[in-house]
């Protein structure tokens, strides 16, 4: 069968961002009942100092009744040569016969799932969903959790923070024409006591959130910390880690490939047993929306379920 590719457009139509989140939440039962798996993700280095390096990540998962492997090629020199720096594709075919079905987006797919976990987080845990939202970034990323936290929370209020300001001032008058109220601060300090909620979006390698001790933190806070994905990278402070972590309010997607890839938690020397994993925390939302003692941190490190849940989505779409 001969497939032809989804561009990014077409992969985004597909994917809208509260249906996406719905078929995280779906994905995370079938997890539990044990019918969708996926391994650990395999990470190659490629190419050469001289004409290029980069990473390849190859993701398989499957459930009943699809199976899908993403392949994604990581080069950060990419920007500089006019290309973007991830590049990649996720090929769905049929569990029962081997059978391509469909081929998407590699990069739309990351994107928008990974916001969707985000949201999903926050439609389960927020304690005020409907208030102010601070995003830290203004990458990728950072588009796509503004897209998804207004389209699937209502979001009317946002405040941007990033080293480049141009940026910054970019996402928020896209911000403005999804409806939202969206304003650049130069200072995170200036706005936590404003917001509710609190996505982190940066590789940065050093704390781009206040710690415990500066006094702005309330337990009403949310915090989703997505951009850290490799030991050397950091945008929580400990000593925020340890309060969430003693208050069994940590979270993460997941905890596969955690222990390798959270620089976060890693730095900050957490004990992986206080860490909750989503799929059992969603079943106890209410119990810990309600606690106390710390913001709610929500770690995001990526798994490949969550593309096989856009996988399933995309495919209903097609067929529709």
């Amino acid at each position: 069968m001969s497939l032809v590719p989804l561009d990014a457009a077409s992969t985004a139509a597909r994917l809208p961002y509260p249906e996406l989140a719905q078929a995280i939440a779906a994905m995370l039962g079938e997890l539990r009942d044990g019918t969708a798996m996926a391994p650990p993700r395999l990470a190659l280095p490629v190419g050469d100092a001289q004409r290029g390096e980069g990473t390849l990540l190859v993701m398989p998962a499957r459930n009943r009744e699809l199976v899908i492997t993403k392949n994604v090629t990581v080069h950060p020199g990419n920007p500089q040569r006019g290309l973007p720096s991830i590049l990649g594709e996720v090929v769905v075919a049929d569990a029962h016969t081997g059978e391509r079905i469909a081929m998407l987006d590699g990069p739309t797919v990351t994107g928008r799932r990974t916001a969707a976990v985000s949201l999903l987080a926050a439609q389960s845990f927020a304690a005020r969903p409907e208030g102010e939202l601070l995003v830290v970034g203004a990458g990728v990323q950072a588009l796509t959790h503004l897209e998804a936290f207004v389209a699937g929370l209502g979001v009317r209020k946002v405040w941007l923070h990033s080293r480049t300001r141009d940026k910054a001032e970019a996402l928020a008058a896209h911000a403005r024409t999804l409806g939202a109220e969206a304003e650049v601060t130069d200072a995170v300090e200036a706005v936590l006591p404003r917001v509710s909620m609190v996505v982190t979006v940066t590789t940065s390698r050093a704390p781009v959130l206040p710690d415990l001790d500066s006094g702005l933190w309330r337990d009403h806070h949310f915090i989703a910390a997505v951009g850290a994905f490799r030991p050397d990278m950091c945008e929580l402070p400990p000593a925020l880690c340890h309060a969430a972590a003693d208050s069994g309010r940590l979270l993460a997607d997941t905890l596969f490939g955690i222990e390798d890839e959270a620089g976060d938690l890693l730095q900050a020397g957490i004990d992986w047993a206080t860490v909750q994993p989503f799929e059992t925390a969603i079943l106890q939302a209410d119990a810990i929306r309600a606690r106390g003692g710390s913001p709610l941190v929500f770690k995001s490190v990526g798994y490949a379920l969550w593309d096989l849940a856009a996988c399933v989505l995309a495919s209903r779409a097609g067929a529709a």
